[in-house]
């Protein structure tokens, strides 16, 4: 094992659950969602550690948890140190997590498109609002019980020149198949 990636554990080693090292990066899974900003503060303010740059916030959605459905993964890098560590905080759908926007000014967005696309509420960001959905949309499109089909269809009307809400109509046409088209004897007895 590295000693850069030792040290990373000795130091934060009253909150960490897991840990996973393999030769691209470190994945630290945290006890608890609340010592995240802690964690956050410690790596990247630390001489020896300096993870200065937030690369992704990524969201997982496991649905046959109940009580910690969601997993969040914060991707940091380190440039002085050319590495990379992953902090992996699991949660719910009423769990609370605390803006990072504080100490990384690029989770601003990321921290929108997880509020956006799963829910998941960032409390003290100062502009949690949609990001890739219509401001009308219901429910959050990458939970894994989201309807597939639903009751409005939404598009943009050239003449009226704004968005316009339908209902989804899903009547097929009535289609004849030939089976004595040429093409079909190979495949029709």
């Amino acid at each position: 094992m590295n000693t850069f990636y030792s040290y990373i554990i000795i130091i934060l080693k009253k909150f960490l659950h897991k840990v996973i090292i393999n030769n691209y990066y470190i994945n630290i899974v945290l006890k608890s969602y609340t010592d995240l900003n802690l964690v956050q503060h410690i790596l990247k303010l630390h001489n020896q550690f300096q993870f200065n740059v937030l690369t992704d916030i990524a969201c997982v959605d496991f649905l046959n948890l109940k009580n910690q459905r969601f997993a969040i993964n914060y991707i940091l890098s380190s440039i002085i140190n050319r590495s990379r560590l992953i902090i992996t905080v699991a949660c719910n759908e009423q769990s609370l997590i605390e803006s990072t926007t504080n100490i990384h000014s690029s989770s601003n967005w990321l921290e929108r498109e997880v509020w956006d696309l799963f829910g998941i509420f960032f409390f003290n960001h100062t502009d949690l609002r949609r990001i890739l959905t219509d401001y009308g949309f219901n429910g959050y499109p990458l939970r894994k019980n989201f309807p597939l089909n639903g009751y409005l269809e939404i598009r943009y009307d050239e003449e009226k020149q704004y968005l316009v809400y339908e209902p989804i109509e899903l009547m097929q046409n009535i289609r004849y198949f030939d089976f004595l088209n040429p093409f079909y004897r190979n495949y029709v007895n």
